[in-house]
């Protein structure tokens, strides 16, 4: 039983860089699109950013976007993947504490509604990138490979 188990365990745990590797693509390039719109429609997500009373709306807008376009693509290639995550994940936090705050103050009372936001899921990808790495089909992973390091 303990063999069965362990080749159980070893042929699961070969799908933890396919897995990463779906998260990073899919994920990375929503982070990629979603910072791409807030950067075409600029005055539009400043005037969201106003109305939501974030100060410096526009600037915030543009740090915002292009945490979420150059992030987006960093995950895609999985390059600089576990130090990109981190501006992503605080950028989603942001994004929950100012336009979703009700879902975070009533994450017991009805998870259901923090769970299925938006910036849950991404922001998911990103810790699940930040603590299991890229996986070894990334730019990271190739990297340390060449230059003699264990894979990420």
């Amino acid at each position: 039983m303990k063999k069965l188990y362990a080749w159980y365990v070893s042929l699961i745990s070969k799908l933890q860089s396919p897995f990463l590797l779906i998260i990073r693509l899919y994920w990375g390039w929503q982070f990629f699109l979603t910072g791409r719109g807030k950067l075409m429609n600029l005055d539009r997500t400043a005037g969201f950013f106003a109305n939501l009373h974030i100060p410096m709306p526009k600037l915030n807008a543009v740090m915002a976007g292009s945490t979420e376009c150059v992030g987006g693509l960093l995950l895609l290639l999985g390059l600089g993947s576990r130090i990109i995550t981190v501006p992503l994940i605080f950028t989603m936090v942001v994004a929950y504490l100012t336009a979703d705050f009700d879902k975070v103050q009533n994450i017991f009372s009805k998870p259901d509604a923090f769970v299925s936001a938006d910036e849950f899921q991404f922001m998911l990808a990103a810790i699940i990138v930040l603590i299991f790495g890229p996986g070894v089909f990334s730019l990271d992973a190739i990297i340390a490979r060449v230059r003699g390091q264990k894979k990420s």
